[in-house]
């Protein structure tokens, strides 16, 4: 790879991207290290080559290259002979290279164009103007690309504009048809499976192709006859009492190896075979928004997904599987695929069929307007998502297919949409008729839902603080910079986002800061937080529950509290609205690289606090404790998500924050599947003013056991005693024990490491020991000196 008209003659990888290769190499520094973003705007700005040479012995046929991925805008020759261009980092680029290869040794040459320069030049050849999210966004006009939009930047994403080729290029050898695509369906009636696969192909000319669907012992075969251009072939196998493939916790994952042949042409699937419906049926409170997963109504709990790394290179299958596996950790049963990303590689989407988590996938348009008054652009558009639709449809953990993130509120956000909002709904309505029909003509097997937040089909009204209806984004608490205890003012029917930032750990902090930028409002830390005026309301909420920290260490550990128990708050109370609430989904699972997020897991995959706490408040068997506005009652509810009744005990303590503890009640119940039920409910006050409620729970058949607390005050306003902590560490630091000489709030133990442990960030009381287990090792072993206990201080 080289520079056009410049040096930096280095290797690239593929898959991968210009800035890893050139960061490989030594010719630019680190893009995430202190404020080094801005200085490399150049690469963006370049044009590059990249070449391989192959060895090519002709064998008579049609010859194909086809390159899965390329961001974005680029010219591709074989032999110094133009054979295509691509314009679309999300489709699937065929072109035909019979005419220029030569046997023996050939020349494969990908110029890159500037991404960020066509983008500018797309925006000013408009005739309408395509307003887009500068206060997010670096980079301009990113709308009017086909590429992962975030690339631009965004509140929690460095702006690198990216370039390179992230999936696979191959030269494939056809005789009379190339299979292109299959698109699955499945139909479950009468305790069978009818499996049905439609095959795309390109024919020549008039051929009658072998095909072949192999399956569960059977092969069906279809030689249909077909004529020049793009022709579809569908082949139907039945499965008789078939092993059906479900979510994390609700069952095995089964799959099924299935082959597909068209002549010499052979695909290689497993397919998990259930039935996932959309229940959006009218209810005494607006419209259902509930999972129905082989008749089973299941309650979504998880978090969005973003790209694995601003680095595309860096998002490997070991990056995707680390992050993934804690997500499964976590008790998270479904993730969304954001619409500001990307689709995902195969292979990821693999990782998720076999883990059993389910995937509500949008497709790649976020909090923009975009320019589809444009034909071209809904050309590229509609083409882009018949192949993702046929693409994903082998894959069981696919849930749902989502017109856009926030495009329909977005319409409120500029002065242009705002002054002319018929037309630029009019526009947005093309884009989104364009998807609908793209969906309607490909017929999967999971439900179209039109945008997010949405009350419903053509429903362009407000899906942001309607609870009634649809999904819904509450954001008030953040963006509003509204108090926690606002969360249980909504009832959402299902919240796909929302969500409170934080800091990352003084272990990441250290990995882009030198000493003297370890400052809330150091310049770093500042090109470090992408969200205006995300870190004063970091420090605002900190002061708000918490008395101040004294040092900038305790800060960090105190923001991710501070987001745990923004999180916690509203999923537990949201927990207790099933059935009318039926899935949270909150904003977000990772970082794309070393920053002040939402996140719970930063940048490297270790756990914040948050995601310590998203183990307990994801937990299928969950004991909460919920005020009640009218009573001024404490109601303890208790949530069941497993597919059986579980009868709980459930002992209740008042614990003095100076150390004695008080017993109040032990109360048992039996909690069904379909809803929260509330166990028992106490006076306000039986739990005195420098007492907090702590109470856990265990099943009659000890399968199922757990701890929570419920504070009726802020933190800040009770007179903490000063704990003494002690700390055993054994078996190499797999084995840690705490115990506290007083009440500890908030125990963490070694804040950002490369270790999983059984629990943290939880409640240590006096005289009780904690035993943490060291779950897996995620990177380097524990470093033992530098393991760390973070608690509230007074």
């Amino acid at each position: 790879m080289s520079q056009v008209d410049g040096s930096a003659d280095v290797a690239l990888n593929v898959p991968g991207d210009v800035h890893s290769a050139l960061l490989a190499a030594g010719v630019i520094t680190d893009p995430y290290w202190r404020d080094t973003e801005a200085s490399l705007d150049w690469v963006h700005e370049s044009e590059w080559i990249a070449q391989t040479t192959f060895e090519f012995t002709p064998k008579g046929g049609r010859y194909t290259l086809t390159l899965d991925s390329v961001d974005c805008h680029a010219i591709v020759s074989v032999n110094d002979i133009e054979i295509g261009r691509c314009d679309n980092q999300f489709l699937r680029w065929d072109f035909d290279a019979t005419e220029a290869l030569l046997p023996g040794q050939n020349t494969l040459t990908v110029r890159f164009l500037s991404n960020s320069e066509i983008a500018q030049a797309k925006a000013a050849a408009s005739d309408i103007v395509i307003p887009y999210m500068a206060r997010n966004n670096r980079l301009a006009h990113f709308n009017h690309l086909r590429k992962t939009q975030c690339h631009a930047g965004w509140d929690w994403n460095i702006a690198l504009s990216p370039l390179g080729i992230y999936g696979d290029v191959t030269l494939r050898r056809t005789d009379d048809a190339r299979l292109d695509d299959v698109m699955f369906r499945q139909t479950h009636a009468g305790g069978r499976v009818t499996l049905e696969a439609t095959v795309v192909f390109e024919a020549a000319g008039p051929t009658s192709p072998m095909i072949t669907l192999s399956v569960d012992g059977q092969t069906i075969t279809l030689s249909p006859q077909t004529y020049p251009g793009e022709n579809r072939a569908t082949l139907l196998a039945v499965i008789e009492n078939p092993c059906l493939w479900w979510p994390v916790g609700e069952g095995e994952p089964h799959q099924y190896d299935v082959t597909l042949r068209l002549n010499g042409q052979t695909r290689a699937y497993t397919i998990g075979l259930r039935e996932v419906i959309l229940d959006t049926s009218a209810d005494a409170i607006g419209n259902r928004f509930a999972f129905r997963v082989n008749g089973r109504d299941i309650f979504m709990r998880g978090a969005n997904w973003i790209p694995a790394d601003a680095l595309p290179e860096r998002g490997t299958p070991e990056v995707a599987r680390d992050l993934l596996t804690s997500a499964l950790e976590a008790n998270m049963n479904m993730i969304r695929i954001w619409g500001g990303g990307q689709y995902e590689a195969d292979w990821f989407y693999d990782m998720c069929d076999e883990m059993g988590i389910m995937i509500w996938q949008d497709f790649m348009f976020a909090c923009n307007a975009y320019p589809a008054h444009q034909r071209d652009f809904l050309a590229t558009v509609q083409a882009e998502a018949r192949q993702q639709i046929r693409r994903l449809s082998s894959h069981a953990s696919l849930a749902l297919w989502c017109g856009d993130n926030e495009l329909v509120g977005a319409l409120n956000w500029f002065d242009e949409s705002e002054t002319d909002r018929d037309r630029y709904l009019a526009i947005y309505d093309r884009l989104n008729h364009a998807l609908e029909e793209a969906i309607d003509d490909e017929a999967p097997d999971v439900a179209f839902w039109p945008s997010s937040p949405s009350i419903g089909r053509l429903n362009f009204n407000d899906g942001w603080h309607t609870d009634t209806a649809g999904d819904m984004h509450f954001w008030d608490v953040w963006h509003s910079a509204k108090d926690f205890e606002h969360y249980r003012t909504v009832r959402p029917r299902f919240c796909s986002e929302f969500g409170f930032q934080s800091m990352p750990s003084m272990a990441c902090i250290k990995t882009f800061t030198t000493p003297k930028d370890r400052n809330i409002s150091s310049k770093v830390m500042e090109v470090h937080q992408r969200n205006e005026g995300g870190n004063a309301r970091i420090v605002e909420t900190i002061q708000r529950y918490f008395k101040f920290p004294d040092n900038f260490a305790d800060m960090a550990y105190l923001s991710q509290v501070s987001q745990g128990l923004a999180m916690k708050t509203s999923i537990e109370f949201w927990r207790t609205c099933k059935p009318r609430c039926m899935g949270t989904l909150y904003w977000q699972l990772n970082d794309t690289w070393p920053v002040a997020s939402w996140a719970s897991l930063e940048y490297g995959g270790a756990w914040k606090s948050t995601h310590y706490l998203a183990r307990r408040f994801f937990d299928p068997v969950m004991v909460t404790a919920q005020p009640n506005a009218v009573t001024g009652d404490i109601v303890i509810w208790a949530v069941n998500e497993t597919d059986a009744p579980v009868s709980l005990t459930v002992g209740l303590r008042a614990v003095d924050l100076a150390g004695p503890m008080e017993t109040l009640d032990t109360v048992s119940g039996v909690v069904p599947t379909g809803m929260a039920v509330e166990l028992t409910r106490l006076a306000a006050e039986r739990v005195g003013a420098q007492h907090f409620l702590h109470f856990s729970w265990v099943d009659t058949e000890c399968r199922f056991e757990g701890e929570n607390d419920y504070l009726p005050r802020r933190p800040k306003d009770y007179d903490l005693a000063d704990p003494i902590i002690d700390v055993q560490v054994e078996d190499a630091g797999r084995s840690v024990t705490l115990t506290s000489s007083s009440p500890a709030l908030y125990v963490t133990y070694d804040h950002g490491g490369s270790a999983v442990y059984s629990d943290n960030c939880f409640t240590l009381l006096p005289g009780l020991p904690k035993t943490l287990t060291r779950l897996r090792d995620r990177g380097a072993p524990l470093d033992e000196k530098a393991a760390q206990v973070w608690y509230l201080r007074g």
